[in-house]
C-alpha cells in the first residue's frame, strides 16, 4: 500500500484509539498477529515493531515527523513489515520488547521502536527517533537504511544475534532470583533509609527532575509512620511534605481536579500534561490514606477533587472508567490539527485579566504566581513561551493577608476565581480522551473509590465503585469466567494478565470492606484459584505476567519491581494476605508468604523498589484484628459496629458482616461454613479476634463503646 493509493491501512479495522490514530498513515501497518509474521517470513523481511499509546506526546511527534511522511513510508514498506501495538492493549508484548530494548541500550520509553526477525526475535531497538540525525540520536532514515543494508548483506549474522538475545532474555526471566533473604520489619526500615536518601527536603518527592508522584512510596511511608520504629516521625514528615508539594504544584490541575503524569522540573511546576486513570486511582488513595491517618482535611479535599474529576470526565455511561486524557490539544477549535502540549491547561496573564475583576486578578496573580511574560522559565523546547502553568505559588492565607482579607474571605475569592477560569476553560478544545476500558486500571480506581467511600462516609463513591464493578463482572469476562484485559466498542480480543486478576481481586476486597456485598466474596474465590492455576510459577514462586493458556511469546515475563504501577507480584502479597485473613484460608496466606519469599532476594538489595510488597509485609507482621458483626442491619449495635469499624485503619483490620437471616445469610454460611459458629444468643453481637483468637462477644452498646476504643488504641488509629 502506498501513499498515492489514498487508502486507509489495516489499522482502520482495529478498535484501539492508538492504532486508529495511525490508520491514515502511508505506512503499510499491520496489527500484532500472525498475518504480519507470515508476510515477513514469506518475503524474508525484518519487522519494524512500533509500540506506544494514544496519549503519548512523543508518539505523536514521531508519527508526524516520520509515519506520515511518504518518503519514510516507502522505505518501511519496501524493506520491512511494520507492526503497530498499543502497549495498553497488549502489555505482555510491551513488557517483552521493552526488556529487550533495555538490555540492548540501557534505557526505554515510548514510542518503543524495535526491529525483529520474522521469528519475532529482537536484534535492534530504541525509543523515539527523529527523522534525521539530531539531538545526538541517529535519524530514523539512517537507522532504516542501515538495518536494511545489513539484513541484505549479512542476514544470518543478524538472525544469530536475535536468537542469542532472545535466549539470554528468556534465560534471565526464568533464572532464580538473588539468594533468598530474611523477610522481616528490617526491610521496611531499610526501605525508609533508601527513600530518605532520595528525598527532596526542599520541594518534596524523591530524586530530581523529571519528578514522578510515586504514590506507592508515599503510602509505604504512611504505613511506616504507624510502626514502632524510631524513624516513624521522619516517615510521616516525608510523606506529608511530598503530598503537600504535589497538591500545590502545577502537576495538580487546580481548576478541574486530578493529576498530570509527572513534573518536568524538581518543583512540581511544569508537568507533562497527560492524565492517566491509574495515576488518579493511586494518588487519590495516597491522599485518602493520609487523611485516614492524620484527619487533616486538606488531604480529604485533594482526594475528593481527584475523584470528582474521574467521575465527571473519565466515566462512561455504564459506569466503567476511561483510560487517559492526552497531553496535547488544539489551541483553536478552527484548527483541530494544530496541537501543542498543555494547550488546554495553560494561560496568558492577559486571558486571566480579561476574565476577572481587578481585585480578583490581583489575588490570582499573587496566589498562582502569574507573570506577564509567562512563569515557565525552563522550557528547552520552547513549548510554553509567554504562558503560565497554574500553581499555588504561596499559601492562600498569605495572599489573603496581603489583600487585606480574612481567611474565609480569601477562600471565597479563590473559589470565585476558580469557577470563572474553569467555566471559560470548558470552551477550549479538549484533549483527546482514550475511551477504552482496561480491567486492571478500572480495578485500581474501584479500590480507590471504595476506600474513599468508607473513609469519607460518601455514598456516591460507593455507588460509583459498585457500578464499575458490575461492568467488569458482566462485560469483562469470557464464557469460561476468565477476565478480559481490554474492551472498546464491543471488542475484547485479549484475555487478562496478572495485573488484571490481582488488581481486580484487590477491588473486590475493598468493595466488600466498604459495603459488605457478599457477591464480592463469591466472585473472589474462583478468580484467585484461576490466578494461582494459570499464572503462578510453581518452581521459584511468585507469578508470571501472562497466563499459561495465553499467547506464547519468546519470553514469559515475570515483573517484580514497582514502576508507575505496582507490579502484580508486589501487589499480590497484600491482596492474598488480606483475602486469606478475611476468609480464614491458610492456603492463601501461605501463597502470600511464598510470593514475598520469592521477592526476598530482590528486597534485600533495594526494598524501596517494592513498596506494595512491603505494604503486604507490614500487614502480615503488624498487629491486626478480625471483626465479625452478626445481626440485622437495623439493629443499633450492628449500626454502631459497622460505622466504627469503617473508622479503624483499613490496613490493620478485616471485617465480615453476617446478617444471620435471609438468603444472604444462607449464602454466607454456604461459602464460609465456619461462620455458623458466630451465631449469637441475642439478636446481635460483635466478635473481635486477634490472629483468630476471639474475645468474649460484645452484645451491648456500652460494651461496644469501650471495645472499639480499645481496638483503636491497639491498631494505632486516630481517635478524632
Amino acid at each position: 500500500m502506498t501513499a498515492e493509493s489514498n487508502r486507509l491501512n489495516r489499522l482502520s479495522r482495529e478498535k484501539s484509539p492508538y492504532l486508529l490514530q495511525h490508520a491514515s498513515n502511508p505506512v503499510d501497518w499491520f496489527p500484532w498477529g500472525d498475518e504480519a509474521f507470515e508476510r515477513a517470513r514469506r518475503e524474508n523481511k525484518p519487522i519494524f515493531l512500533s509500540i506506544g499509546y494514544s496519549t503519548c506526546h512523543w508518539c505523536h511527534v514521531m508519527e508526524e515527523e516520520s509515519f506520515t511522511q511518504e518518503g519514510i513510508a516507502r522505505i518501511l514498506n519496501e524493506f520491512f513489515v511494520s507492526i503497530k501495538v498499543d502497549r495498553e492493549e497488549r502489555p505482555d508484548v510491551d513488557h517483552v520488547y521493552m526488556d529487550s530494548v533495555m538490555a540492548m541500550t540501557g534505557s526505554g520509553g515510548w514510542p518503543l521502536s524495535v526491529f525483529l526477525t520474522p521469528e519475532r526475535e529482537p536484534f535492534y531497538g530504541g525509543t523515539y527517533f527523529p527523522p534525521e540525525d539530531r539531538y545526538g540520536r541517529p535519524g530514523f532514515v539512517t537507522v532504516l537504511m542501515t538495518l536494511a543494508r545489513r539484513w541484505a548483506e549479512d542476514e544470518k549474522k543478524i538472525r544469530s544475534a536475535g536468537r542469542d538475545l532472545a535466549r539470554a532474555l528468556s534465560e534471565h526471566a526464568a533464572a532464580a532470583r538473588p539468594a533468598a533473604g530474611s523477610v522481616d520489619r528490617g526491610l521496611l526500615d531499610k526501605a525508609q533509609t533508601e527513600v530518605a536518601g532520595r528525598f527532596d527536603a526542599r520541594f518534596g518527592g524523591f530524586g530530581s527532575a523529571p519528578k514522578f508522584p510515586t504514590p506507592h512510596l508515599v503510602s509505604m511511608l504512611l504505613i511506616q509512620s504507624q510502626s514502632s520504629s524510631e524513624a516513624k516521625a521522619e516517615a510521616l514528615a516525608m510523606a506529608e511534605k511530598t503530598l503537600s508539594a504535589m497538591a500545590q504544584g502545577g502537576i495538580c490541575d487546580h481548576l478541574g481536579g486530578g493529576f498530570h503524569r509527572y513534573s518536568t522540573d524538581e518543583r512540581w511546576h511544569v508537568p507533562h500534561f497527560e492524565k492517566m486513570l491509574y495515576d488518579q486511582a493511586l494518588i487519590a488513595r495516597a491522599y485518602t490514606d493520609a487523611f485516614e491517618l492524620t484527619r487533616n482535611p486538606f488531604y480529604e479535599t485533594i482526594a475528593r477533587e481527584i475523584t470528582e474529576y474521574v467521575l465527571r470526565e473519565m466515566t462512561g455511561a455504564e459506569g466503567a472508567f476511561y483510560s487517559a486524557e492526552d497531553a496535547d490539544s488544539a489551541r483553536d477549535a478552527s484548527k483541530p490539527d494544530d496541537k501543542s502540549e498543555g494547550a488546554f491547561y495553560v494561560w496568558t496573564a492577559r486571558e486571566i485579566r480579561e476574565l476577572l475583576s481587578p481585585e480578583e486578578f490581583s489575588f490570582a496573580e499573587d496566589f498562582l504566581g502569574l507573570e506577564e511574560t509567562g512563569n515557565v522559565h525552563e522550557d528547552p523546547h520552547g513549548e510554553f513561551k509567554g504562558v503560565n502553568v497554574l500553581r499555588q505559588a504561596r499559601p492562600l492565607e498569605k495572599t489573603a493577608v496581603k489583600m487585606g482579607l480574612s481567611m474565609p474571605q480569601g477562600l471565597e475569592r479563590w473559589s470565585a476565581i476558580r469557577a470563572k477560569l474553569h467555566e471559560f476553560r470548558k470552551s477550549r478544545p479538549r484533549p483527546h480522551r482514550d475511551d477504552k476500558i482496561l480491567t486492571d486500571w478500572n480495578a485500581l480506581m474501584i479500590s480507590s473509590l471504595a476506600q474513599a467511600s468508607r473513609v469519607f462516609a460518601e455514598p456516591r463513591y460507593e455507588e460509583a465503585a459498585r457500578r464499575s464493578l458490575d461492568y467488569l463482572l458482566t462485560r469483562m469476562r469470557g464464557d469460561n469466567g476468565a477476565l478480559y484485559h481490554s474492551l472498546r466498542q464491543g471488542a475484547s480480543p485479549v484475555e487478562g494478565f496478572l495485573d488484571d486478576y490481582v488488581f481486580f481481586l484487590g477491588a473486590l476486597y475493598d468493595v466488600y470492606q466498604a459495603c459488605y456485598d457478599i457477591r464480592c466474596l463469591e466472585e473472589a474465590r474462583p478468580l484467585m484459584q484461576r490466578m494461582i492455576d494459570e499464572f503462578r510459577d510453581q518452581g521459584t514462586g511468585g507469578f508470571y505476567f501472562s497466563s499459561s493458556l495465553g499467547e506464547k511469546l519468546f519470553c514469559r515475563p515475570k515483573p517484580t519491581y514497582d514502576g508507575a504501577l505496582p507490579s502484580g507480584n508486589s501487589y499480590a502479597v497484600g491482596v492474598l494476605a488480606r483475602w486469606g485473613r478475611l476468609l480464614r484460608d491458610s492456603s492463601l496466606e501461605r501463597t502470600a508468604h511464598e510470593t514475598l519469599q520469592s521477592l526476598s532476594g530482590l528486597l534485600a538489595h533495594h526494598p524501596s523498589h517494592y513498596g506494595a510488597a512491603l505494604a503486604g509485609l507490614d500487614y502480615l507482621l503488624a498487629p491486626g484484628a478480625e471483626i465479625i458483626i452478626a445481626g440485622p442491619r437495623q439493629n443499633a449495635l450492628v449500626q454502631y459496629a459497622l460505622r466504627e469499624s469503617a473508622r479503624l485503619p483499613g490496613s490493620r483490620r478485616v471485617v465480615l458482616y453476617h446478617p444471620l437471616t435471609g438468603p444472604e445469610a444462607a449464602r454466607m454460611e454456604a461459602l464460609l461454613p465456619w461462620m455458623k459458629s458466630f451465631r449469637p444468643q441475642r439478636e446481635a453481637a460483635v466478635y473481635v479476634c486477634r490472629n483468630f483468637s476471639c474475645a468474649k462477644p460484645i452484645e451491648t452498646l456500652e460494651q461496644a463503646l469501650s471495645g472499639f476504643e480499645e481496638l483503636r488504641k491497639f491498631l494505632g488509629g486516630s481517635t478524632v
